[in-house]
């Protein structure tokens, strides 16, 4: 799920043995698991496919981190295979260093450059495409990597401490939820998708773009998603909005903990001033700086583009904005996996 699992050729193929010939149930499982994080498959999706629990998958995890393959299952990988040295060049050239260390002006590897580097420095002359095939041999393969947040707040851990402390304490008649806002664009963000080969398919975007922003809740205690009407702009007006919103839709309780980012606008003097004049029934907590992944609500904005704004046809906002209150209404519980992505950001 968070693209942690990455298996070699060789490490796959140990693990489908055991999977398919296994004559251990346990580490047939474990090895399922695993198998199946490598090609993409959320905690979620594993917990419905394979009717496991969360603690059952960390574990596996937990173990195959520890100890790759042998680690995990006892069984040593096989290790016959004779790696040539160029090769084990190449893979020391694409852990360690950039093309730019060897003088290009370029900052990703392709396979014609390493096969160039590698005639000058190496003296062995191949194509792009035996360089191609040899990092498959090493398990590479050409993925978009993952952007993360460079800098971290120094007081993450104890901010961290005290929210799941307010969850884990609150009483009955209190309730918290995780705010955020989400960007719609009439301009479709583009996405992999299915196409003949030689051929690259085409997405029509409107040319001039047109945005909405939504602010939106994940209850905590429920599950259910609460989403206030889109505006032209994501500022101190939108936020408060919501929270006036929350207020209505959550009466039942007596106060109403907003866990929300860092942004200016949650901070603003406005805010401050509302705060101050419901401080019976509203109370703001933040995560800390640098974080997106401690808030739940971030992966159901990721579900929400992946499957309605990516690729999209919408000729106009509205339509577009149809779409997404439909997919919202009708996926507005992701309580389980909510629950799961807290405990793993903490």
């Amino acid at each position: 799920m968070d693209g942690s699992i990455r298996l070699t050729a060789v490490e796959r193929k140990v693990l489908l043995k055991v999977y398919r010939t296994g004559q251990d149930a346990k580490q047939a499982r474990r090895a399922h698991v695993i198998l199946l994080l490598d090609e993409g498959a959320s905690y979620r999706e594993l917990r419905r496919w394979l009717f496991v629990s969360n603690d059952l998958i960390a574990d596996c995890v937990r173990r195959f981190q520890q100890g790759r393959v042998e680690g995990m299952l006892g069984q040593r990988v096989p290790s016959n295979e004779v790696v040539p040295s160029w090769l084990r060049s190449i893979r020391q050239w694409l852990e360690t260093r950039t093309p730019r260390d060897f003088g290009y002006f370029r900052t990703r590897w392709s396979c014609e450059m390493l096969a160039e580097v590698l005639a000058w420095e190496r003296g062995v002359r191949l194509s792009g495409e035996s360089v191609r095939r040899g990092l498959h041999r090493l398990g590479f393969v050409w993925r978009r990597p993952r952007p993360v947040v460079g800098p971290r707040d120094p007081d993450r851990e104890e901010k961290l401490r005290r929210i799941h402390r307010l969850l884990r304490e609150m009483p009955a008649d209190e309730t918290a939820v995780f705010q955020d806002e989400v960007d719609v664009n009439l301009n479709p963000k583009i996405g992999a998708c299915w196409m003949p080969c030689g051929q690259q398919a085409e997405v029509v975007t409107p040319g001039n773009n047109v945005k909405r922003y939504l602010a939106g809740s994940l209850h905590w205690r429920t599950g259910t998603l609460l989403v206030s009407l889109p505006d032209t702009r994501r500022n101190t007006r939108l936020f408060l909005a919501h929270l006036d919103d929350l207020r209505q839709r959550l009466r039942g309780y007596r106060m109403i903990h907003v866990i929300c980012d860092n942004a200016s606008f949650h901070r603003s003097g406005q805010v401050q001033k509302y705060l101050v004049r419901w401080s019976r029934r509203l109370r703001v907590h933040f995560l800390p700086k640098y974080a997106p992944e401690t808030n739940p609500i971030e992966r159901v904005w990721w579900h929400l583009h992946e499957t309605v704004t990516r690729n999209h046809q919408c000729q106009t906002i509205d339509e577009l904005l149809a779409d997404v209150t439909t997919y919202l209404t009708v996926n507005h519980n992701h309580y389980l996996e909510m629950r799961s992505i807290t405990n793993l950001a903490a």
